[in-house]
């Protein structure tokens, strides 16, 4: 899923290389659930720090924004895992409630700015939008165009196994895309680029956009625990947390273990907090003494929530153990890693690791 919107959003700043001053988004309409050509940004969007700051988000309104961001959050987040069609039908509510709640709390202009850095996200697929479309007056044989050359992007990107990706396949694909971004030039006329650059805006680089997830879900600390120290992520604000969810007969979560010890041992005094959430997989695993004893023996130094309901994994969507989440200071979803850290010559323990150490620079 990273890689997917990194694409997006990088696409997007490579197509907007010039743009005109900051103009208004008329007749902008949500995507409709069955537009699949279009990414899908306006979540991500509203998360990142550069975005909010270009809405006007400040000390004296963030927390109410944030307030309103989280039940947003709270659906979305787990939608992840659910079947395209679902997911799509899903985000178009979501969307309408996040503009709804900005034009509240921030008022039309910064919904209008929101919408305007949505377009500029999405780059040439933007032109799949029918407002867009019908605003730049594209003629039936340039929206076939257009067509044709997403759906080549896309049967390309279909035939490539994101677990073993073919390097020759990888290259057909990106060759589309750089097609696409071509593709804009070659088939507008002068006078829908600059219409397009006016309902675009001021320029916004959406390649370098980082906190591009939710905020974190808070977690359900059940009656059943283990070991000491705030297990809430409401107490742990300003610090960055590394939060894990495991079973203990899980030869695959076992093989973790040591670099949980080892990042709560080296980061114990210097701002980051290590969360373990058992949820169990066996019959053995649902017994809290047998969970206690295990992560007794596997030295855990740092508190196990012990998730016998699977609250926790069912709030976070979660699918897989072992998976790690990385949480930033402000309490936001930065990275996920499922699977052994190191499996096959993985290096999932040191993009953690990297990771953490830029985020405990952040304010």
């Amino acid at each position: 899923m990273r890689n997917f919107w990194t694409v997006a959003l990088l696409i997007g700043a490579l197509w907007m290389a010039h743009l005109a001053p900051c103009a208004d988004t008329p007749g902008y309409a949500p995507l409709a659930a069955e537009n699949a050509r279009v990414p899908r940004t306006l979540l991500h969007l509203v998360h990142a720090l550069e975005v909010q700051n270009e809405l006007g988000v400040n000390d004296g309104n963030r927390a109410a924004v944030e307030q309103g961001l989280r039940p947003i959050d709270a659906a979305w987040w787990p939608s992840r895992i659910l079947a395209a069609d679902k997911q799509r039908q899903l985000t178009v509510d979501l969307e309408k409630k996040l503009a709804a709640h900005v034009e509240q709390i921030l008022g039309d202009q910064a919904t209008r700015r929101l919408h305007q850095i949505e377009y500029q996200s999405q780059a040439v697929r933007v032109l799949a939008r029918p407002e867009v479309a019908q605003r730049l007056g594209l003629k039936p044989d340039q929206v076939e165009r257009f067509n044709n050359v997403f759906a080549e992007t896309d049967r390309l990107a279909g035939e490539i196994d994101p677990r073993k990706p073919d390097p020759a396949k990888v290259q057909a694909l990106d060759a589309a895309k750089a097609n696409e971004l071509k593709s804009a030039d070659d088939i507008l006329d002068n006078e829908q680029q600059q219409t397009l650059q006016a309902l675009l805006g001021k320029k916004l680089d959406t390649s370098k956009l980082e906190r591009i997830y939710p905020l974190a879900p808070e977690l359900i600390v059940t009656a059943h625990r283990y070991g000491e120290g705030p297990a809430e992520l409401s107490k742990l604000k300003g610090q960055v947390v590394l939060i894990h969810f495991y079973a203990f007969q899980c030869h695959n979560c076992v093989a973790n273990f040591n670099h949980y010890k080892r990042w709560s041992e080296t980061w114990k005094n210097k701002g980051v907090a290590v969360i373990g959430i058992q949820t169990p997989e066996t019959a053995n695993e649902r017994d809290p003494q047998k969970i206690a004893e295990a992560a007794k023996q596997a030295g855990f130094q740092f508190p196990v929530i012990m998730d016998l309901e699977n609250k926790n994994w069912n709030a976070w969507g979660n699918t897989m153990w072992p998976t790690v989440y990385v949480v930033d200071k402000n309490g936001y979803i930065r990275f996920w890693w499922q699977g052994e850290l190191n499996w096959d010559g993985a290096t999932g323990d040191k993009k953690i690791e990297e990771l953490v150490e830029r985020l405990l620079k952040e304010a």
